[in-house]
């Protein structure tokens, strides 16, 4: 893939044309309140994973809905974490198995990797959470999902269920520093969480979204042919007359309108030739973000898997300097 996107010089310069609902805070304090009405205890369960290194525990906390969702709690076993990381998952993919750790447990930080209801479908990661709430005509895939409606559109309940693992992982490690990344998928509900953190009064030190999707809808489903954002432009090719009402529920989902919210330090990071997860798209939601503390790691010449382990690397260097 050659570069197809805007120069990196404009790039730093771009501001998304999303527009923000007039209600949009309105929806979604409405939506976490009902959320929490129907809140109930997390569930927390060890795992023996044949893991000496860390700890393992299966917990189950109440997401949208009061409905179950399921993450792994892992932290290091020979001492105390000392900061809590919230991660989530790239599409398609799951929490996985429970010994398929990550660096963040080792660094010696407790760790809650996140499913995400419904999905956990590529071969890669598997998941283990259902979505129980049903949809009218959409496209294969989740993104059109409820569409019709921002009241019943599916990331509506992904979102709110990422804002419970925030809460959650409180409850888990009360008084740690808070941080939250996810790669792709991932990426995106770490705005999204960021952005409600903010809203909701929960203090989050640190947001790492790593090649983000779910960003400037607009941009992203016209400049790109790739999916997920293709699943978008599918339905509409089959539904004609609903542009209009599809762009309206897409605003209250847009990363770059809960960036503009997020108030915690954040690092970015995009690629210049990712026709997945358009570096324009990413920077209309870095350039919105509402901290100053903010820094973008831009891959020049990688596709969809951008800095990948060099991404990491740096990552753990920032959030070892944050805590410090």
């Amino acid at each position: 893939m050659a570069l197809f996107d805007l120069p990196l010089e404009a790039l730093r310069e771009y501001r998304s044309s999303v527009r923000e609902p007039h209600d949009f805070d309105a929806f979604w304090e409405a939506t976490i309140a009902e959320t929490r009405e129907a809140a109930w205890a997390a569930r927390v369960e060890p795992v023996d994973t044949g893991l000496t290194l860390v700890n393992v525990s299966d917990v189950t906390f109440s997401g949208f809905a009061g409905d179950e969702i399921r993450a792994w709690w892992t932290v290091p076993a020979d001492r105390e974490p000392t900061a809590v990381i919230v991660e989530f998952i790239g599409y398609s993919g799951g929490r996985g198995l429970a010994h398929e750790v990550s660096n963040w447990p080792l660094a010696g930080y407790a760790h809650l990797t996140v499913d995400t209801r419904g999905q956990g479908w590529g071969h890669w990661r598997s998941g283990h959470t259902a979505d129980p709430h049903g949809s009218g005509s959409a496209v294969p895939g989740v993104m059109t999902r409820g569409i019709e409606d921002p009241s019943t559109y599916y990331y509506r309940r992904v979102y709110a269920d990422a804002l419970r693992a925030l809460e959650t992982a409180r409850e888990l490690a009360p008084g740690l520093p808070l941080l939250i990344t996810g790669v792709s998928q991932g990426g995106g509900l770490t705005i999204a969480a960021a952005g409600l953190a903010a809203m909701n009064g929960i203090d989050v030190v640190g947001a790492l979204p790593d090649v983000p999707f779910l960003c400037d809808f607009p941009r992203a489903t016209t400049i790109t042919d790739n999916n997920p954002y293709r699943e978008i432009a599918t339905y509409l090719a089959g539904h004609r007359g609903r542009v209009e009402q599809t762009y309206a529920t897409l605003a209250y989902f847009d990363g770059v309108n809960f960036a503009r919210r997020a108030s915690a330090p954040t690092l970015f990071s995009t690629a210049l030739m990712d026709p997945t997860c358009p570096p324009s798209t990413v920077f209309g939601a870095f350039n919105a973000w509402g901290s100053d503390e903010k820094d973008i790691e831009v891959y020049p010449f990688n596709d969809h898997e951008g800095g990948g382990s060099y991404q990491r690397a740096v990552q753990l260097g920032w959030v070892a300097q944050r805590l410090a």
